[in-house]
């Protein structure tokens, strides 16, 4: 006799090095695991509305900024 068990979807915040033994240690458990990724688009859009922008006053600025 199955017996369905009720899941729970939990978020966890991670260092990118740890990742890899989730993913081993939730195989053995039999759990799934599923890692959102932000396109470029959205971590765009993020970093304008965390007033990430920055503006060039002329060609030479913008050269200074991108060059450093």
């Amino acid at each position: 006799m199955n017996v369905a068990t009720p899941n729970q979807t939990v978020n966890l915040t991670l260092p990118y090095a740890d990742v890899s033994f989730l993913r081993t240690l939730s195989k053995k458990m039999g759990w799934s695991v599923r890692a959102e990724r932000k396109s470029g688009i959205e971590k765009g859009l993020d970093d304008i509305r965390k007033g990430n922008l920055y503006h060039a006053k002329n060609s030479e600025d913008l050269l200074k900024q991108i060059l450093g």
